[in-house]
């Protein structure tokens, strides 16, 4: 089977649950928002909740997508950096759970953490993210021996902020053979590194995965034309539509991909497991359309559960449809 490398912010997830807002108030945080705080604020709001029973959950975008690769059986790999604390050794065990080969650098800053805060009565969550130690990562902390052996290389847009260090990250995955995958991460992320981003996409990166908004601040296009432009780009183009679905275009080769049926509950993580899901087809070889259709199987999956993390029951139950799927389009083919 294919393997895979992604590079990304090492984050984890702490969540918590608040009887009312007067948390949010006291650290600033509008209800409903998603705030940076410094290390100071990071810090505070972490001793706070520690002995509060929260639930933690090693999150990422980029990590999220390489676990679900992993459990789909393919050799995953992941470069990212923490700092030398509790957080950083939950990171690397839940990385090592699932059989990821961690090449997790040490910061000299405590470890990146997204808090989120989901507060009465509606369950609204409020997230403070300090990235810490996550943004020390830097051209010199990569080494093309990090590359070698991997079929391909995922990269989160959360960390085209350090422009630098993605490029050398591509250029090094170039030179190992790598098909390289971009998840372009938000449309705020796009608009403040629009040449950056065009000048690697043109040059570097093999497949583009973007939402609506992503798309549209790509290209100044509409979605659906947004996709030819971007497919024009690079080899393959995937720009997911929320609840309607996905398009995925290569060449002259274009699909439409309905949303797999789900109750959605929270779309958290749904992005980065439908890149998980495509990947791991397109490792298998799928058609164009079968690879979105497994991403769309995936990101249902997740949507139904709080946070990044399928259940077991809903992890065997996409196996299964997917496993289904794939015989369909080459019955010799199954899944792990």
């Amino acid at each position: 089977m294919a393997s895979i490398l992604g590079i990304g912010n090492a984050l984890t997830d702490i969540l918590a649950v608040l009887p009312d807002d007067k948390f949010l108030k006291e650290f600033h945080l509008p209800k409903g928002s998603m705030q940076h705080v410094d290390m100071e604020t990071g810090d505070k709001i972490w001793k706070i909740l520690k002995p509060m029973g929260v639930q933690l959950v090693a999150g990422g975008s980029a990590a999220n997508a390489i676990t679900g690769t992993a459990i789909f059986g393919m050799d995953s790999g992941f470069i990212g950096k923490v700092g030398d604390d509790d957080l950083g050794h939950l990171f690397k065990s839940d990385q090592e759970q699932h059989g990821i080969k961690s090449m997790l650098l040490k910061g000299v800053n405590s470890s990146g953490r997204a808090m989120v805060f989901i507060t009465a009565p509606n369950a609204e969550r409020t997230f403070a993210v300090y990235l810490g130690a996550a943004l020390e990562l830097v051209p010199e902390d990569l080494k093309p021996e990090y590359f070698e052996g991997y079929d391909y290389f995922h990269i989160e847009g959360y960390l085209v902020q350090n422009q630098a260090t993605i490029r050398r990250a591509v250029e090094l995955a170039k030179a190992a053979g790598c098909i390289i995958s971009l998840d372009m991460a938000s449309y705020n992320v796009v608009e403040s590194n629009y040449a950056f981003l065009h000048d690697i996409v043109d040059n570097y990166v093999d497949i583009v995965f973007a939402n609506e908004t992503e798309a549209t601040a790509f290209t100044g296009k509409e979605p659906r034309e947004a996709l030819d432009d971007i497919a024009a780009c690079c080899k393959i183009a995937v720009v997911k539509v929320g609840k309607d679905g996905s398009m995925v275009k290569s060449g002259d080769d274009y699909h439409f991909i309905e949303a797999w049926p789900a109750k959605p509950i929270d779309a958290t993580g749904a992005g980065d497991t439908y890149a998980a899901g495509f990947l791991y087809a397109h490792s298998l070889g799928m058609p164009l359309k079968v690879c979105g259709e497994v991403g769309s199987i995936i990101a249902a999956k997740v949507v139904e559960v709080v946070g990044t993390k399928i259940d077991i029951p809903r992890w065997k139950a996409a196996k299964k449809e997917i496993r289904e799927l794939i015989a369909a389009n080459t019955p010799e083919t199954c899944l792990d």
